[in-house]
């Protein structure tokens, strides 16, 4: 065993990533000086409810802090703390600021200061279902809560993770007092059924269903599963991924996706998501009408 190989341990962590919901808003409101300056002081509360439970925050990038627990109950502490810190903040000219936070916790890799493995994957990804003022988990996580803890979730869903063969069972922490906190029992979520999306890209045609896995990338990149050649759509412009019994579209564009369900008014997604229902069209980057290269989708 060298001497950097030496310096890797492996043990059960709590793995938090909370983010500012919105930022790309805030910067367009208000401004770079005036929105940076908001972003950190949502940082400088999740640090310091990271530091109060006793964690430690491995990185910050951009608007996105990460840290690691020693237990499961710490992380969901923090969790709430961060939530209570930046809700208490006022307004922003008129715009609310708000965090979404997620966590996991299982065996992780710790290497000079930093940590890998598949809870990493699968915090983020729980950060990445989470909307603004919420805070999402896993049912593993929330099984290595003390039971009065475990009280205050529930369970919301079931959803594909890449690299997992089975659906992880995703919760909701409950962190506000409120009448949900009446209705904390877990509710037992069916198995998924089967699902299915057919995806059209010129003379290629797709067929998503119940056994496809993680998310499908729409985009520039070569890298892709569907690759866009117009300049106007992003290297990874969209994603869609499996949810349940559904099949939901993510943008993750500069320019934005539009979407025509048949029948209906185009509309647009930006940094949005939009369960695909019946048939329709998406575009990248421009409007339907402007021209450029159309993935076709019919759900069912």
């Amino acid at each position: 065993m060298n001497a950097k190989e030496s310096t890797k341990v492996e043990r059960n962590l709590c793995v938090l990533f909370a983010d500012v919901s919105g930022s790309t808003r805030l910067y367009e409101k208000l401004g770079d000086k005036e929105a940076l300056h908001a972003v950190e002081r949502c940082i400088n509360r999740m640090t310091r409810a990271t530091e109060q439970f006793k964690g430690r925050v491995i990185k910050t990038i951009g608007d996105e802090v990460m840290a690691v627990f020693d237990s499961a109950e710490a992380g969901m502490d923090a969790a709430s703390s961060m939530q209570q810190r930046v809700d208490d903040l006022p307004p922003v000219r008129g715009i609310k600021l708000a965090i979404r936070v997620g966590f996991h916790f299982g065996p992780a890799i710790e290497e000079a200061k930093d940590v890998f493995g598949d809870t990493v994957n699968t915090a983020a990804r729980m950060a990445g279902l989470a909307k603004a003022g919420q805070i999402i988990t896993t049912a593993d996580a929330v099984a290595a809560l003390p039971a009065l803890l475990q009280q205050s979730t529930r369970e919301i869903d079931a959803l594909s993770v890449k690299g997992k063969a089975e659906d992880v069972r995703v919760c909701e922490v409950l962190w506000q007092e409120s009448d949900d906190l009446t209705m904390k029992s877990a509710s037992v979520v069916a198995a998924p059924v089967a699902a299915r999306l057919t995806v059209r890209h010129g003379d290629d045609e797709m067929v998503l269903d119940a056994s496809h896995s993680g998310a499908f990338s729409l985009g520039r990149d070569a890298a892709c599963d569907i690759i866009i050649n117009d300049r106007r759509a992003s290297r990874t412009h969209a994603r869609i991924e499996r949810r349940r019994d559904k099949f939901v579209l993510i943008d993750q564009s500069t320019n934005g996706t539009y979407v025509t369900f048949h029948g209906e008014a185009e509309f647009a997604l930006k940094r949005e998501e939009v369960i695909l229902r019946s048939k329709g069209s998406i575009s990248f980057g421009h409007a339907f009408d402007a021209g450029g290269e159309v993935v076709e989708f019919k759900a069912g």
